[in-house]
């Protein structure tokens, strides 16, 4: 059994992204949001400890079990491209310091965090440049490996781009490389999963599928945008046009493609928007978007189950990760240098860094 600690757990879309493969199992979770804890609870059992991470000290207390992999994504609102991005500079942007004391304290042989594209370029890239040194200077060091990725090409119907920072401790001398896309239009790929692929049959799931009450003048509104499209194809001098500012204001899904990404938040038509019915997405469509199973059952009203599906790590999105890293915990694997890679990286500039990061698999 590989051990997983989890911290930012939400309702444990990662965790099962990485369960879902085998050989996997959380022991030990955190998070702050009650729902967030019951639906959790409800999938892996009670290893869930609800409250402030920053009020854990995972150097003294006993009940924190040894682990093989830390998993999660710290909280990623002041780094979100959609917001004003403060980065560390933000209430929130520090939060992955708990993160840095879980893996300090623990030394496990891995750690995985996701968090949004924004992270990238947050603070003129001086957030993702710290967050890599702060995790290099943890003993006896950790090679860090980020990665944006494009869940819809690791087989999720949905086009949702995140960075997944994988760490691997440089005494164990594991290679690790990033996997490559699985779905896509190239020769030799898996065609991209579609929202028409993805919604068969969803009508008939029990779970979290209640359509929500919309206005006649809503319906209207989505009666005018043509599938795929969103509030921009409202002609300006309708008495229905409305302003947006971000793409997702009354986005209709698109059959024959993977959705644009689901979002946790936000009003002014954000929940997403089905085609052809005129109605917004129910949250049982938002989670098969999501990637998870019709038997995952969330907890909670349904703007808290709407924030709970769209902060999640899309499950299927990481398994081709999860895979890549099995070797690591088997000792199936031929060990390298990763002592001299890590001095390697540490004098490496900045661009030439960045530039690998972002360099296409």
């Amino acid at each position: 059994m590989i051990r997983i600690i989890s911290l930012f757990s939400g309702c444990g879309g990662l965790d099962l992204g990485f369960e879902q493969v085998g050989d996997y199992k959380t022991v030990w979770a955190n998070d702050f949001k009650h729902e967030a804890c019951e639906t959790f609870r409800n999938h892996f059992g009670d290893v869930i400890l609800e409250g402030d991470i920053e009020q854990v000290d995972p150097y003294t207390n006993q009940d924190i079990p040894e682990c093989d992999i830390i998993l999660g994504g710290f909280p990623c609102q002041d780094f979100s491209i959609i917001w004003k991005r403060p980065g560390l500079d933000g209430e929130r942007g520090n939060l992955y310091k708990s993160f840095l004391r879980f893996v300090d304290a623990k030394k496990p042989k891995a750690f995985v965090a996701e968090n949004v594209k924004g992270i990238l370029t947050a603070n003129k890239r001086k957030a993702i440049r710290q967050i890599i040194e702060d995790f290099q200077n943890i003993a006896p060091g950790y090679v860090v490996i980020p990665h944006l990725y494009n869940f819809a090409e690791y087989g999720v119907p949905e086009y949702r781009e995140r960075v997944l920072i994988v760490g691997i401790r440089s005494d164990i001398g594991f290679d690790f490389k990033h996997p490559k896309p699985t779905h896509g239009t190239a020769s030799g790929l898996q065609p991209l999963v579609t929202v028409g692929d993805a919604f068969k049959g969803v009508e008939e799931v029990p779970f979290n599928n209640e359509q929500l009450r919309v206005t006649e003048r809503t319906k209207t509104i989505i009666s005018l945008i043509p599938e795929g499209g969103n509030f921009t194809s409202i002609p300006k001098d309708s008495p229905y046009y409305v302003k947006g500012m971000i793409s997702h204001v009354y986005r209709r899904i698109h059959r024959n493609e993977p959705s644009k990404t689901i979002i946790a938040a936000g009003g002014g038509g954000t929940w997403g928007y089905h085609f052809p019915e005129n109605r917004p997405l129910t949250n049982r469509e938002r989670a098969r978007i999501q990637s998870f199973p019709d038997d995952f059952v969330f907890f909670g009203n349904t703007t808290e189950v709407r924030r709970q599906i769209g902060n999640a790590v899309p499950p299927v999105g990481v398994h081709a990760l999860a895979k890549a890293l099995k070797p690591l915990f088997s000792g199936d694997f031929t060990p390298v240098d990763l002592t001299a890679r890590l001095e390697e990286l540490k004098n490496m500039p900045f661009e030439v860094r960045y530039a690998e990061i972002m360099k296409p698999l």
